[in-house]
């Protein structure tokens, strides 16, 4: 009789436990992201000043230099030897740093590219427990990625590019490398001034760290006197790059008098946060003065930055040698902002 008790007594409990669970108040968050799970974040950071202050917008505008970082097939439809290079004075004092050059086949219909992407840390006190104000010594920090860009246009409306990329990270003495690709398709569309582009980026190999600060020395047997300094490696996790689809529409009127309006539009999805959508404005007067403003990341959770603007003047006529100066701003609330200046030339 005592066993039959026991067992009903357990049975009841298990139900309420059940039921309890079921009903707990207690709520767990699992709409989660993977932000800050990824290895090589400058990746995610936009290229040129144009783009930036048109709020990233930029998959289907992307027809100058800055093409390189935001869909490779862009530089199809560039005419001329271009290079551009932008400085931003990125978060936290830190700064990031585009160099581009692309170089038409017009034979091939094609043209080829070249891309640096470095980001610095500056320099820091080495500091240990035992000696928290420094040692005296000194380290930094600096990530860069170089690509190699091949784009041909395949009809007189649509193109394709593909870039090829060397990722590397470096933190004192401990680094660690990935490759990765991007790949792009851009179409004039039908419509006079709608475009269409779409690109993926950053899909590669895993990247892990190694050096000469993750080595040790071990004992593995205290009980054996004459097996006590093994040299060994801490293994560090491979984490997986930032891989980002974005698809884009853009629209360019001219407006006469009053100069051209271009109007564009990105969503995007990234592998390590959730998707979002940026938008963007440039208004062109005597196709020399510009003036820019856009919104990135609207409707992704959690966002902080947003709100960019920017402007430039371009001293070029086609079939000529020219310079394009461009700034943008953006918002990057409790973390200040961000500024970045691009100049491109044109031979």
């Amino acid at each position: 009789m005592n066993t039959k008790l026991v067992l009903i007594l357990i049975f009841l409990l298990s139900v309420s436990l059940l039921f309890a669970e079921s009903s707990d108040p207690v709520s767990f968050v699992k709409d989660v992201s993977g932000t800050g799970t990824n290895a090589a974040s400058f990746l995610e950071i936009g290229a040129g000043a144009r783009a930036m202050g048109m709020g990233g917008a930029y998959a289907s505008v992307a027809n100058d230099v800055s093409a390189l970082y935001w869909n490779p097939a862009g530089i199809a439809w560039v005419n001329q030897v271009q290079v551009e290079v932008m400085h931003n004075e990125w978060l936290v004092d830190t700064n990031y740093d585009f160099v581009g050059l692309v170089v038409p086949l017009p034979m091939l219909h094609s043209s080829f590219g070249f891309s640096l992407i470095s980001l610095g840390y500056g320099e820091e006190k080495v500091r240990t427990v035992e000696m928290p104000e420094g040692t005296g010594e000194m380290f930094d920090g600096r990530d860069f990625a170089f690509g190699l860009t091949w784009a041909t246009a395949l009809t007189d409306r649509f193109s394709f590019g593909f870039t090829g990329k060397y990722i590397r990270q470096r933190i004192w003495t401990m680094s660690g490398s990935a490759a990765a690709v991007d790949v792009g398709v851009f179409y004039n569309t039908m419509i006079s001034g709608l475009r269409v582009g779409a690109a993926m980026t950053n899909f590669g190999t895993k990247l892990s760290y190694g050096g000469r600060h993750l080595m040790t020395i071990v004992d593995p047997d205290e009980g054996v006197e004459n097996f006590d300094r093994v040299p060994v490696n801490y293994d560090t996790d491979a984490s997986n790059l930032p891989v980002l689809f974005r698809i884009g529409m853009s629209y360019e009127s001219n407006m006469g008098t009053l100069g051209n309006l271009l109007l564009s539009v990105d969503a995007y999805h990234p592998s390590n946060a959730k998707e979002g959508i940026n938008i963007g404005a440039e208004w062109g007067f005597n196709n020399m003065f510009y003036l820019r403003g856009g919104y990135e990341n609207m409707f992704e959770k959690d966002h902080i930055n947003g709100v960019t603007f920017g402007g430039g003047i371009d001293l070029y006529r086609r079939g000529q040698t020219g310079i394009r100066i461009d700034y943008a701003w953006s918002d990057w609330d409790v973390l200040d902002s961000a500024q970045r200046f691009s100049v491109g030339l044109i031979f």
